[in-house]
């Protein structure tokens, strides 16, 4: 399970970096064809748009797993011991409730009713179910990410050490 935590994040955290370096490109160019050219590029514009999609849900999920995400964490701080872990199920069973509905079943059905309305990008010509894909993918990272902490909470009550590592 370590094994497969830590390559997960060092996937996420390339795609991640690959991901904004290119969208910095798309962006630098349009700027560049714009105001130095004259010529705006339509198709760098809505590939950085997109880009910018997939970096967030993507670095969403890789936040997640982090537990660098936005959380307000002033009641976890004050609890110990039972209760603290109790509250983390809590926290950990939301997040997954919330990926599973909106994310994987949600971005889903968007990706499927996209994908057979044959709706395209404009300037690229890309079907846009393609785009959404991020979307599903993000919701399995975040159920996995959420799974893991749920193992690692319920190995406490046990009394075994924790799989991860809590800085991971």
């Amino acid at each position: 399970m370590k094994n497969l935590v830590a390559i997960t994040n060092k996937s996420l955290a390339f795609l991640t970096i690959c991901l904004l370096a290119f969208l910095v490109l798309c962006v630098s160019w349009q700027v560049i064809s714009r105001y130095l050219l004259g010529v705006p590029s339509t198709e760098t514009d809505e590939l950085a748009r997109y880009l910018f999609m997939w970096v967030a849900m993507i670095g969403a999920a890789y936040t997640t797993g982090q537990h660098r995400h936005l959380a307000i964490d002033l009641l976890m701080m004050k609890l110990t011991g039972v209760k603290k872990s109790i509250i983390g199920l809590i926290i950990q069973s939301a997040i997954i409730l919330f990926s599973s509905v909106v994310l994987l079943y949600g971005g889903s059905l968007l990706v499927s009713s996209t994908l057979e309305n044959g709706q395209i990008t404009p300037a690229l010509g890309w079907k846009m179910g393609y785009i959404y894909l991020c979307l599903p993918i993000s919701g399995i990272l975040m159920i996995f990410y959420a799974l893991v902490d749920v193992i690692a909470i319920l190995r406490q009550f046990t009394g075994q050490p924790p799989v991860v590592s809590e800085n991971r």
